[in-house]
């Protein structure tokens, strides 16, 4: 007999999602001004509506009065920290709470939530290292136990949140691997979660209490999907897809029962969260939907009644539904004395127990890698590291920034270093921001000082190029990719430093053809200049750089080819000397690859997402070589844990050093969030960088009076704080 998942993906074979949209909800703005990921309806006799903030300035989460006599009034504002997601989970030890984890320091977060406001739970935290986006919330229905999956870079954290009217604690069951980044999630009565991202496939897994990794089942990949819902019914449970503008209603075994077509709002963006509220108001007296949306004028939170929707697609409505009630008369614990409370009954007088418990009744309290020799364990999986050690096994050599750019404007990325020729402590920093707001390049100095901003079209990876023959004359450029009109960005480099416009400074790239990444190499062998640029599908475009008499510059493509593994890429690195080229497949890992143009194009992966150390997104690459010999450096920006991964530059580039920027409390310089973009440079500049600099994009930059900046800026660190002396040294510079 087939499984009831198997059946489900076989159901789907051949099903069109194009349907005639049968019914109708009209949406109206109900919060507005800031910007959402996803919504959360809060069940109470004055209901609520929950958004979070991503915006960089606020952040944390909203809650909104969505009574019958309201009209949509912000109660509460708690700025956590940029985050993606705020969930309520209900009747924990007769609390109703809600979660939150903030970007930029990775901790879940539960408040308190009753007639009263809204207040923190501060014994209830839990540090989970990564960059998540969304959390769905199952009650067990045979232990009645709560239970959160959150969802992030290719993984998902089990976890449970139990309590009484005094306490509450949140305790990790197990983390597992999911084929993509899940962005949207739904969990049906009987346990099955669904989950998804916008182009990505359907996938499901049942929920279960137990730490055996649950099967992940491929559902579709024509369901197109930006917000899951479930709409919970005795009988049978519907599940709501949200795209483009439409909500797609499935039945229990996956069959199409009719297609909701949502106006109200022009020109509607649908961001994530959908969100069913089952219960009567005077306002909704069939329920209502809600979920984060942008349209041209404004960014915030639609609402619209669900009534009407219900019955044209031949749905009863049920709005008896209480996520209050009891899922079992008799409830069974599976978390049982026997093992301490700590792990599941599994029977046979043996337990499974959950992360950071060991024995055979799970009595032990025991942390990963025994905290590397560098801290102690001061709970489950919980280390206390020593100074200058960080990471959730103490692990990751912590470093201090000495500086920070000045605000770059908008969405910054990516940095270069310039290195002056005659005098290092003159050399400056180059960024790049890729976003409308404050789009271009902006030159800093060693301290950060913004000394000069260039408009061009969104810019994003930059690199130098030194000493290119430019008409009769020596020249230093930057080059990077250009988003906002699909080209190849030059600038000359003056002698102090600054950016000035270039005959021939915009190359095009071919037509229908996205830019997104790009870096530079010069042959050793032929002393030829080349470009690298890329797509989000991998295609990578090699130009000559060259330049006419008169000092123009022109490109010639000599080579295409596909990076990595087909998956979306952006960071890459040359190593001139060697002839290589490495390359960030954000999901995947990193590749190397032949540089020059008749060079084979297939690669060779040097390191991979999941391997124990490098976690996805795999962004900035950089790279510093010794003067002499194939000794060196490269360096991996590894985003989903804020940290940086060191590979020898030799062959076969063994793994040397994880190491992560913490605050500077002295300076007022907080740590790096979210990293993206890297620059690396071994050369002596001033007493603050003796054996070399390296620059890092942080995204949420948190400020020393509270809040998070509007804008991101760059950090600046002693390359000799991360090798160490010897190893700088050893570089030769």
């Amino acid at each position: 007999m087939r499984s009831y998942v198997t059946y489900l993906a076989c159901a789907l074979t051949g099903l069109s999602v194009a349907s005639a949209q049968n019914a109708n909800i009209t949406l109206a703005p109900a919060a507005t001004g800031f910007e959402a990921d996803g919504a959360s309806f809060y069940y109470a006799s004055n209901p609520l509506v929950l958004a979070n903030d991503g915006s960089a300035a606020d952040g944390g989460f909203r809650v909104f009065n969505a009574g019958a006599n309201s009209s949509w009034s912000q109660t509460s504002h708690l700025k956590t920290g940029r985050s993606k997601i705020i969930t309520p989970v209900y009747d924990v030890g007769g609390r109703d709470l809600l979660l939150n984890i903030p970007a930029p320091d990775s901790v879940l977060r539960a408040f308190e939530v009753s007639e009263n406001g809204v207040a923190g739970v501060e014994q209830a935290r839990k540090k989970f290292l990564g960059d998540w986006s969304t959390l769905c919330v199952w009650r067990s229905a045979k232990s009645g136990e709560n239970y959160g999956f959150l969802f992030g870079k290719k993984q998902v954290v089990q976890f449970l949140v139990r309590g009484t009217e005094n306490s509450t604690e949140i305790l990790e069951i197990q983390t597992f691997p999911i084929p993509i980044e899940g962005e949207a999630c739904t969990v049906l009565s009987n346990g099955l979660v669904y989950f998804s991202a916008e182009d990505q496939p359907l996938y499901s897994f049942q929920a279960t209490e137990s730490t055996v990794t649950p099967e992940i089942t491929t559902v579709s990949e024509e369901i197109e999907v930006i917000g899951l819902a479930t709409y919970y019914r005795i009988s049978g449970d519907y599940l709501f897809v949200a795209h483009d503008e439409v909500i797609d209603v499935y039945d229990e075994k996956l069959g199409l029962v009719g297609s909701i077509s949502l106006t109200g709002i022009p020109d509607l963006s649908i961001q994530g969260g959908l969100s069913i509220y089952q219960a009567s108001t005077s306002t909704f007296p069939s329920g209502a939907i809600a979920f984060a949306f942008e349209d041209e004028e404004t960014a915030g939170i639609a609402v619209g009644p669900l009534e009407s929707a219900l019955a044209a697609v031949g749905i009863e409505v049920n709005t008896d539904f209480n996520p209050r009630d009891r899922p079992c008369n008799d409830c069974e614990g599976t978390i049982t004395k026997q093992c301490s409370e700590n792990g599941f009954d599994a029977g046979y007088s043996s337990c499974q127990c959950f992360v950071g418990f060991s024995g055979s009744d799970c009595s032990e309290t025991i942390c990963k890698n025994s905290c590397s020799s560098h801290g102690k364990c001061a709970g489950p999986n919980v280390c206390q590291c020593d100074a200058g050690w960080e990471g959730p096994d103490c692990s990751f050599v912590a470093v201090q920034a000495k500086y920070e750019t000045a605000a770059n404007g908008g969405d910054g990325d990516d940095p270069a270093i310039w290195i002056h020729p005659t005098d290092a402590s003159q050399s400056k920093i180059v960024t790049t921001t890729k976003s409308e707001a404050g789009a271009g390049f902006t030159v800093f100095d060693l301290k950060g000082e913004l000394l000069q901003h260039t408009p061009a079209e969104q810019p994003n990876n930059v690199d130098v190029i030194y000493n290119f023959t430019l008409g009769d004359k020596q020249t230093d450029l930057t080059f990077a990719a250009c988003r906002g009109d699909n080209t190849l960005c030059l600038f000359a480099i003056n002698s102090t430093g600054f950016l000035s416009p270039i005959a021939g400074g915009v190359q095009p790239t071919p037509e229908d053809y996205e830019v997104y990444g790009s870096c530079t190499f010069r042959s050793t062998k032929t002393g030829k200049q080349y470009l690298f640029v890329n797509n989000k599908d991998a295609e990578y475009l090699q130009y000559e750089l060259t330049s006419t008499a008169n000092g123009t510059l022109q490109t010639t493509l000599v080579r295409e080819f596909i990076g990595g593994s087909g998956g979306q890429v952006e960071g890459c690195v040359a190593d001139d000397a060697a002839g290589f080229l490495f390359l960030g497949e954000e999901p995947e890992g990193v590749w190397r690859y032949d540089a020059e143009p008749d060079g084979s194009d297939t690669g060779m992966q040097i390191a991979k997402v999941g391997d124990g150390r490098l976690s996805a997104d795999v962004e900035g690459i950089a790279l510093v070589p010794a003067t002499s010999g194939g000794s060196g450096y490269i360096f991996v920006s590894s985003q989903g844990i804020s940290s940086y991964i060191v590979y020898d530059r030799a062959p076969p580039h063994e793994y040397v050093m994880t190491f992560t920027i913490v605050d500077n409390r002295e300076a007022g310089i907080d740590h790096v969030s979210n990293t993206d973009g890297i620059a690396v440079v071994g050369d002596r500049l001033n007493s603050d960088f003796p054996g070399g600099l390296f620059v890092t994009h942080d995204d949420a930059n948190e400020l020393a009076e509270g809040g998070t900046a509007l804008e991101a800026s760059f950090k600046l660190v002693s390359l000799e704080d991360i090798l160490g002396e010897e190893r700088t040294k050893a570089l030769g510079y």
